[in-house]
């Protein structure tokens, strides 16, 4: 039986201050690293920055920071990656997360291969035991270049499993800087963000902590998703779920697996909030199919939540 849901406060993030980050990186457990590296040099266009140790890849856009880390093992999320754009935001954070009780180390400079200046950086668990790295600007020229038919613009957000909502809400929320733009009335699901876009990070009770529900890559438009949905069709890659436009974020989607399992999503014209110019209180939708699928209403087919049910 599923636990019941603490519900996350509208008014919990009304006067905090938003910590400017995005995200950098994503490091993922996968049975097969050279089937993984194959999958995502082939359908998103990633290439090998660097072999890592014990038989592990790490993949960018040929230039800049990297975008994956693939080493060997059960299917799971190993890490996840934000970069901090406040200045000082770095030590901000650390301070806050150590007045809290959460054990800091800093981070290995191997995580940041293409930074900006003198790199800093912290790592600390998340509520699930996941280690999650906040550093400093890094380069990022291998973005925003591409002919986004054939390969994203960008990674751009990460959407966390988990059994329990609230602790990841208080621990972004409160603690880290973030701050809630959407959620399900009944607390199964909350969009957060930390820049001008809806969400950077999202969060879903799928009954299970420590490894995604899925994470996503921005396209430009509507035309590139055509353009997608053939490509993946030639390359044998089924579309999950979608084309559909989620009501949180109004951003238009479709989703497939890598070889491992993990949920991927291409996204595009996620709206946009300017927290400098505008006081937000945060919506509540109705846990319903048609809330994250605005065109119909049909849920991704591997999540089973109240939305479904």
């Amino acid at each position: 039986m599923d636990k019941p849901q603490r519900i996350v406060l509208q008014e919990r993030d009304a006067a905090g201050t938003l910590t400017r980050t995005t995200v950098s990186h994503i490091g993922f457990s996968v049975p097969d690293v050279a089937a993984s590296a194959a999958f995502y040099g082939r359908v998103l266009g990633l290439r090998v920055h660097e072999q890592l140790p014990d038989g592990g890849v790490r993949l960018g856009w040929g230039a800049g920071h990297h975008v994956i880390d693939l080493v060997e093992g059960e299917k799971g999320l190993h890490h996840y990656g934000f970069e901090v754009r406040d200045l000082d935001g770095v030590a901000g954070i650390s301070k806050r997360l150590t007045a809290a009780g959460h054990a800091v180390e800093p981070l290995a400079a191997s995580y940041l291969d293409a930074a900006l200046g003198i790199p800093t950086g912290i790592v600390v668990a998340d509520p699930a035991g996941i280690p999650v790295h906040f550093h400093s600007a890094v380069e990022r020229q291998g973005e925003n270049a591409a002919d986004t038919g054939r390969r994203p613009i960008k990674y751009q957000h990460i959407t966390l499993g988990t059994d329990d909502v609230v602790p990841m809400i208080e621990f972004f929320v409160d603690v880290v800087g973030f701050r809630i733009s959407d959620q399900l009335e009944d607390g199964r699901f909350a969009w957060l963000r930390s820049d001008r876009d809806h969400h950077t990070l999202a969060v879903v009770n799928v009954g299970r902590g420590g490894d995604i529900d899925h994470y996503s890559y921005d396209l430009a438009e509507w035309e590139d998703f055509k353009a997608w949905c053939d490509r993946l069709t030639d390359e044998n890659v089924d579309v999950t779920w979608g084309p559909g436009r989620h009501g949180p974020g109004n951003n238009l989607f479709i989703f497939f697996d890598d070889p491992a399992g993990n949920h991927i999503e291409l996204s595009a014209e996620m709206e946009k909030f300017h927290d400098d110019r505008v006081t937000y209180v945060p919506r509540r939708w109705k846990p319903i199919p048609n809330s994250v699928n605005l065109w119909g209403g049909q849920l991704a087919s591997w999540r089973k939540t109240s939305e479904g049910n």
